[in-house]
């Protein structure tokens, strides 16, 4: 039986003192579930307005694109994602998520040095801590989007999803639209720039070609990672798997539109549909007995 995560209470660190992994894990549940609305409304509108304000120069210096703030507001947002995931985390798991943060900052390293796989870019903002050119928590980022495409596309898909290959090209296909939506708002901020003329709100087609060879990657590591079984029932009895896709649909659907690339905000009304249709885009405001 779930927890009846809205009666957690009790002194923090006192409770965690002796707990092992499962306990850990069940207290994480219940923060995330007692603070649903602030995480995934309340941190992406507000963090979109601080965004929106900082690139229109409206903030003063200290806390315009302040890399502290974009962390911490990202890392909050990404709390549902990380407390639904954790439980099914094993040596097998953590293992492809080693190689796959392997990969990513190998990946990126690349490209910013050569321009390949996604054209020659850099980036404009400070995204945290940053280390050669690019951000230290790059998995932070990049993880993310790929888990919650996939999560999302198990739910769509139904059984369906038993096929690998159905599976597969869906959830890439999928991971291809988050950063159709991700990558327009994060020029138009200025969070990186592409040396080339982009056709596509600023974006170049070679980054769309360089996200096919990454999403690949990720997509097989992250199937090949994690039991499509055991997904599927995490999700069934946690009501906030996906609220950090919910909190990506507000932030990026909100950028776009205030810069008024509206194809992209109807990819993120696409994304908005498809939580609604799985009944995963109704974040309340206290919350509620899972049985």
């Amino acid at each position: 039986m779930a927890p009846d995560w809205a009666t957690l209470s009790g002194p923090p660190l006192a409770r965690l003192a002796n707990l092992d992994r499962e306990g850990v894990e069940t207290h994480f549940d219940g923060l995330v579930a007692r603070n649903r609305f602030t995480i995934a409304v309340v941190f992406p509108v507000v963090g979109g307005a601080l965004l929106l304000a900082s690139a229109w120069g409206w903030l003063p210096p200290v806390l315009a694109f302040n890399p502290v703030l974009v962390l911490v507001g990202v890392v909050v947002m990404r709390l549902p994602l990380v407390a639904g995931v954790a439980p099914l985390v094993d040596r097998r798991a953590a293992l492809a998520l080693v190689a796959l943060a392997a990969y990513a900052y190998g990946i990126e390293f690349v490209g910013v040095a050569t321009g390949w796989p996604y054209g020659a870019f850099e980036y404009g903002v400070a995204l945290g801590p940053m280390l050669g050119g690019i951000p230290l928590a790059l998995p932070v980022f990049f993880f993310p989007l790929v888990l919650n495409s996939y999560l999302l596309a198990l739910l769509l898909l139904g059984e369906r999803s038993r096929a690998r290959w159905v599976r597969l090209p869906v959830v890439v296909a999928m991971v291809m639209a988050v950063d159709v939506v991700l990558d327009p708002g994060a020029v138009a901020l200025g969070f990186w720039t592409y040396a080339a003329d982009g056709v596509y709100y600023g974006v170049p087609l070679s980054n769309y070609a360089g996200w096919v060879l990454s999403a690949t990657v990720a997509v097989t590591a992250f199937d090949l990672a994690f039991d499509r079984t055991a997904l599927l029932a995490r999700l069934e009895t946690c009501p906030f798997m996906l609220d950090d896709m919910v909190s990506f649909t507000i932030l990026w659907g909100g950028v776009n539109a205030a810069f008024g690339n509206w194809v992209t905000v109807a990819v993120a009304g696409l994304f908005g549909a498809g939580l609604l249709a799985t009944d995963r885009f109704d974040v309340p405001t206290r919350p509620r007995r899972v049985k």
